[in-house]
């Protein structure tokens, strides 16, 4: 399925000049994800992406695996067909917004002093707009991208992805035949470190495992003396589980990152252990003082010397004088990459004997090399728009569709380039309220992700 580069059209407007329309008309689409079999925003939203597509002549294929769980794929014909192929790839679901909560109407779209705001406006819409209207300027003007690209919008992102990347990576890996790379959504945001703009490329992301712990117990009546109570079994578990002091680990990427931290803002960064922390961690303080130079990038940071653990759910009983005999929780636990074995073992320790450990969904860890000619020409890119700033590696805390998309061997980058005011906080709008994203980073990112389509 791969779709040649149309004639030239005359007038017709650049990517930077309809990426703010695009991205403002596919937040109006509320396609929150509540994690049901049933998506009937991503079908819209898939049908709109798709028509834009087919608009510049591209052939589209949309599949709907799950009841209006849609995603849509093409492909681009590269200049040099002898290379592997590139997916570009982003997700239209969102996380449910309260309405009530946010400042403006989150699926209203609104453009206030060079600020459009909605839910998915940094996750991850504004991506979704770049690729759409960087691909359309390309096939409009007959330019082919340097290789083949393959061009992705997955639904279900927001829930693992089982229905959309995953369900397309087991059932139709021919979509993404001859691909060897990738990238999606964050990274190559930028910061402010030492009073010098750098960019965040993503290159790692953390493990996922969203667990449930179960306490069975003896149930009775709650007027009587019971030494096999299972809600008392599951709150130790729970309180051991989230209080749980994990020791800092450096990752390859995260001390790569560090140190390139260290040298813009001349702090200090020493690997041996600090007077109170335990055999093998680095310095706590040192450490801290280099994620906070990140400034609200640090959300995203501090997450990543460590291993992270924290219960979301509780279950437990029907009736305030009844003891059950079941009690449940459920946790949500991010791995280092390289210490997933490690990490859950410790899990385990902490649930206790008397707490099975279940998974509820669970995904793999991810780190790749700050190397390679794809890595070389996203800092290219950047830097050509943006001279003298700098590109610094880090590992996302979350996660994305590149887990999925490594089952197939490819290499996956967080690569959504973006030009940020130093104080705005960027990190703290991924499934927050008021997510809003400058226009004007907008159209940088444009003009980056063209770069780096032609030349990469």
């Amino acid at each position: 399925m791969t779709s040649q580069p149309i004639a030239p059209t005359p007038s017709v407007p650049a990517a930077e000049e309809e990426v703010v329309g695009i991205c403002r008309d596919l937040l109006r689409i509320d396609t929150s994800n509540y994690g049901t079999d049933d998506g009937p925003g991503e079908r819209l939203a898939a049908e709109h992406v798709a028509g834009l597509l087919t608009e510049v002549g591209l052939d589209v294929e949309l599949f709907e695996p799950f009841g209006r769980r849609t995603s849509v794929v093409t492909r681009l014909a590269g200049a040099d067909p002898s290379r592997p192929a590139l997916v570009l790839h982003g997700h239209t679901d969102v996380v449910p917004a309260a309405a009530e909560d946010w400042s403006v109407d989150p699926f209203a779209g609104e453009e206030t002093e060079g600020l459009l705001w909605g839910r998915g406006a940094v996750d991850m819409k504004d991506m979704d707009a770049m690729i759409l209207s960087v691909v359309r300027q390309m096939v409009r003007e007959g330019r082919r991208p340097a290789r083949d690209v393959i061009v992705a919008f997955f639904a279900d992102e927001e829930a693992g992805g089982v229905k959309g990347a995953q369900w397309a990576v087991r059932n139709r890996p021919e979509l993404f035949e001859g691909a060897t790379e990738a990238i999606s959504e964050v990274g190559g945001f930028s910061v402010e470190v030492g009073g010098r703009r750098a960019y965040l490329l993503q290159t790692a992301e953390k493990g996922l495992a969203w667990l449930r712990l179960v306490a069975d117990g003896r149930a009775g009546h709650g007027s009587q003396v019971n030494h096999d109570n299972a809600v008392t079994e599951l709150a130790a578990a729970v309180a051991r589980i989230g209080q749980h002091r994990w020791p800092y680990t450096l990752t390859p990427t995260v001390e790569r990152l560090l140190r390139g931290v260290a040298d813009l803002t001349g702090l200090p960064l020493d690997l041996d252990p600090g007077e109170g922390d335990r055999p093998g961690e680095v310095d706590r303080e040192q450490v801290d003082a280099l994620v906070a130079a990140l400034g609200p990038a640090a959300r995203f940071v501090g997450a990543t010397v460590r291993h992270t653990s924290n219960p979301t759910q509780l279950d437990a009983g029907y009736k305030a004088n009844v003891i059950p005999g079941r009690a449940q929780a459920a946790v949500d636990v991010r791995l280092l990459p390289g210490h997933e074995a490690e990490g859950l073992a410790t899990l385990h320790e902490l649930a206790g004997p008397g707490v099975r450990v279940e998974p509820i969904h669970q995904d793999v860890a991810l780190e790749v090399p700050f190397s390679g000619d794809l890595v070389d020409a996203m800092v290219a890119a950047l830097v050509a728009e943006d001279p003298g700033a700098a590109v610094l590696p880090y590992t996302l805390s979350g996660g994305t569709d590149n887990k999925s998309l490594s089952k197939l061997g490819i290499t996956g980058y967080g690569f959504a380039p973006l030009r940020l005011p130093a104080d705005l906080d960027f990190a703290g709008m991924f499934h927050g309220v008021d997510e809003r994203v400058p226009t004007d980073a907008l159209r940088f990112g444009t003009r980056v992700l063209d770069r780096l389509l032609s030349t990469c």
